[in-house]
C-alpha cells in the first residue's frame, strides 16, 4: 500500500521551474558573449576554398567529324582548392598558410590579419607578391568571403569564399567511380580550330581521388587534384597565379571530352584518348637559329636590375658557357625552371658556366618591370644577373631575337658556348608535377 505526497511533488516542480529559469537566463546571457579565441588570427587546420567563376552557358563539343555531343557539357563555375592554416611554434598570432594541390604544398606567409576600421570586421589579406595577386576577405564565424584580385589585369577580381574545417576539394555526389583514368592520354585542346594544340595527360587514380597534370610542348598545367564521380572527372589547381579548372566525361568507353577554364578570362575544350605511347615534339626542335645566322655570335648588352651592364664580351663572361633564360616573373613554369637551375648548380657548381635571366614582363612601364625583377630576385635568392627584356607579348619578344625563328614559350633556354654561339635551345619546361622533370 502506498500514497502520493502532493506537497513534495509541488515543491519539486517549483524547484525545477526555478532551476530551468536560471539556466535559461544564463544561456541567454552567455549566448550574447563571444568567448575569446586562443588564436588571434584565422583558426588553424584545413580550409576548403572556392573561386566563384562567372557562370558560362553550356555548349556543344565536337567529338569528331561525325559526332557532336548532344548533351551540352556543363562549364560549372566553382573552382575549389584546399589550404592549411599553420601557427608557428609557441605563437597564437604568427601564422602562415600552405595551399594544397596534390603533392604540392605552397607556403604563403605574406599575410595581414586585423580589424578593418571601415567595416568593423576582421579582415585577412593573403598576398602573392611575385605574381602580383592577393586575396582579401572578411572573416566571420569560421568563414572567409572576399575576392582574389590580379593586380596587373584591369578590373580582374574573382569572388572567393572559404570554410574552416572542410577538406573535400570537390563536393561528392556519392557516386562511385565508373572509370579508371590512371595512365597516359593523348590530348588535343581546341580541336579543329587555329588554336589547336597537342598535350599529354598523366593521371593517377585511387578510388574516387585523382591527381595528375597535362604536358604541352611549351610547359605543363601544374599539380592538379580532384576526383572521379561516375563517368565524370573534376580537377583543379590554384597557386596564386594559375586558377585552373578541368572537367571531363567518358564517352564511347575510351574517350574523354572536357572543358578547361583558366580564371574567368579563358575557356576551351579538349578531347583525350588513352595512349601509353603518346609523345610530343622534342623541346629542342621548336625554337631554332635561322640558317643564315647560324655562325653569328649572340649579342647582349643591357642593364641589370642594379644598373650593371651585361656585356657577353667583358672579362666576367669571357670564355664561359652561358645559359640565357628567356622568362617572366609572372610565369610559374619559369619559376620551376629557375628552381631547377638553382638546385642543379648548387649540387654541380662550376665557375665555367653563367646564367643570365632575360625577363619579359606584364608592364610596358620600365620602372614597374624592373621593380618586378628586383622583387623576384630577392624572394627567389637569385644569384645571377637579371635583365628586363621588354613586354611579354611573344611577337614583340621575337623581334628582340632576329636570329631565332620565333619565341613561342616562356621559358625558353638558350645554351651559348664560350664564343657566344647558340648551340642548343630548349623551349618550355616540364615542371615537378610531370614525369619529364627528372
Amino acid at each position: 500500500m502506498f500514497y502520493l505526497n502532493t506537497k513534495k511533488i509541488i515543491l519539486s516542480v517549483k524547484n525545477l521551474s526555478s532551476f530551468l529559469l536560471v539556466l535559461f537566463v544564463a544561456f541567454s546571457f552567455y549566448g550574447c558573449v563571444d568567448f575569446p579565441n586562443q588564436f588571434n588570427g584565422l583558426p588553424p587546420g584545413t580550409w576548403r576554398a572556392a573561386l566563384q567563376l562567372d557562370n558560362n552557358p553550356k555548349r556543344n563539343i565536337n567529338v569528331n567529324d561525325d559526332i557532336v555531343l548532344n548533351k551540352s557539357f556543363s562549364f560549372e563555375g566553382e573552382l575549389p582548392f584546399t589550404f592549411d592554416v599553420i601557427y608557428k611554434d609557441n605563437s597564437n598570432t604568427d601564422f602562415y598558410i600552405e595551399i594544397i594541390n596534390g603533392e604540392e604544398r605552397i607556403k604563403v606567409d605574406d599575410i595581414v590579419f586585423n580589424l578593418d576600421k571601415a567595416t568593423a570586421k576582421d579582415t585577412v589579406i593573403i598576398d602573392f607578391p611575385i605574381y602580383e595577386s592577393s586575396i582579401k576577405a572578411v572573416f566571420e564565424e569560421n568563414v572567409m568571403e572576399g575576392n582574389w584580385v590580379v593586380k596587373n589585369r584591369k578590373n580582374y577580381a574573382i569572388p572567393f569564399v572559404a570554410w574552416h574545417g572542410k577538406n573535400n576539394r570537390f563536393a561528392s555526389n556519392g557516386k562511385p567511380a565508373e572509370m579508371d583514368i590512371s595512365g597516359k592520354w593523348s590530348v588535343i585542346f581546341e580541336e579543329g580550330t587555329e588554336d589547336e594544340y597537342p598535350a599529354i595527360g598523366e593521371f593517377e587514380q585511387n578510388g574516387n581521388s585523382v591527381t595528375g597534370t597535362f604536358l604541352t610542348e611549351t610547359g605543363d598545367y601544374r599539380y592538379l587534384e580532384g576526383n572521379v564521380q561516375g563517368k565524370k572527372m573534376f580537377l583543379s589547381c590554384f597557386d596564386g597565379s594559375h586558377a585552373f579548372l578541368f572537367q571531363a566525361k567518358m564517352i564511347e568507353g575510351d574517350t574523354l571530352i572536357g572543358s578547361f577554364r583558366s580564371g574567368k578570362h579563358y575557356q576551351s575544350s579538349w578531347k583525350a584518348v588513352k595512349d601509353e605511347k603518346a609523345t610530343l615534339k622534342s623541346a629542342y626542335d621548336l625554337t631554332y637559329v635561322k640558317d643564315e645566322v647560324v655562325d653569328q655570335p649572340f649579342i647582349l648588352n643591357q642593364k641589370t636590375t642594379d644598373g650593371k651592364v651585361v656585356d657577353l664580351e667583358n672579362a666576367y663572361y669571357s670564355d664561359k658557357i652561358k645559359l640565357v633564360q628567356i622568362m617572366g616573373t609572372w610565369c610559374p613554369n619559369c619559376r620551376d625552371e629557375s628552381n631547377f637551375l638553382l638546385d642543379y648548380f648548387k649540387e654541380n657548381p662550376s665557375d665555367q658556366v653563367e646564367i643570365i635571366a632575360l625577363a619579359f614582363e606584364k608592364y610596358r612601364d620600365e620602372s614597374k618591370g624592373l621593380e618586378a625583377l628586383r622583387r623576384y630576385k630577392q624572394r627567389m635568392n637569385i644569384p645571377y644577373d637579371m635583365i628586363l627584356g621588354g613586354y611579354l607579348n611573344k611577337a614583340e619578344a621575337s623581334e628582340k631575337f632576329p636570329m631565332l625563328n620565333k619565341i613561342i614559350s616562356y621559358p625558353t633556354l638558350l645554351f651559348l658556348d664560350s664564343k657566344n654561339n647558340i648551340r642548343k635551345i630548349h623551349t618550355g619546361f616540364s615542371g615537378p608535377a610531370t614525369s619529364k622533370y627528372d
